[in-house]
């Protein structure tokens, strides 16, 4: 089940291949120490992942993948791409919420802060908050993950021109709400 540019393990959290795929098996086999390992090892990495896409949402879209990264763990065959699958789900559930959330409270790009604000430290999560979940996602896979547009295409799923548009889209929103 191999993700094009996924890692097999998380660069942060180095771990020995062979560990990881006993530490997978066991858990699929149920093991509940197995299970805690993985999910120390799988919670700050989806986090990473959710909380610039999902924003104040971020905690509740990384328990969202964590669960689903639970229940469908007997689903990995190939537990070197542990981590290349859970990014999926992760980004998908992320992607899922803020979308969610963007349908419940419209954020208009009128009211950016203007430049020597004192809130400017802030701004640029508020400013990520103005992108929609889509545009969030690919800035974040492409510049903070840095993933190839071909990787973020397959983790999407969506083809690789509209990864092109909407990072472009992304970028120069971005750039005009932070300029204000």
């Amino acid at each position: 089940m191999g993700i094009p540019g996924a890692d097999p393990v998380d660069p942060a959290d180095p771990v020995d291949p062979a560990d990881l795929a006993a530490l997978v098996r066991s858990a699929q086999r149920g093991d509940r120490m197995a299970t805690q390992e993985l999910l120390d090892l799988l919670a700050p990495y989806v986090g990473r992942l959710c909380g610039p896409i999902a924003l104040q949402d971020g905690p509740d879209a990384a328990q969202e993948a964590l669960i689903v990264i639970f229940r469908s763990i007997g689903q990995l065959r190939e537990p070197a791409a542990l981590f290349g699958w859970a990014r999926v789900i992760a980004v998908r559930e992320a992607v899922r919420i803020a979308r969610a959330a963007a349908r419940a409270v419209p954020d208009p790009l009128d009211d950016v802060p203007a430049r020597g604000d004192p809130q400017l430290g802030a701004d640029v999560r508020d400013v990520l908050r103005r992108l929609s979940p889509a545009h969030r996602a690919v800035l974040v896979l492409r510049d903070l993950e840095g993933l190839d547009e071909h990787s973020v295409s397959a983790l999407l799923g969506v083809p690789a021109p509209t990864v092109r548009t909407r990072l472009f889209r992304a970028r120069r929103t971005f750039r005009k709400a932070w300029d204000r």
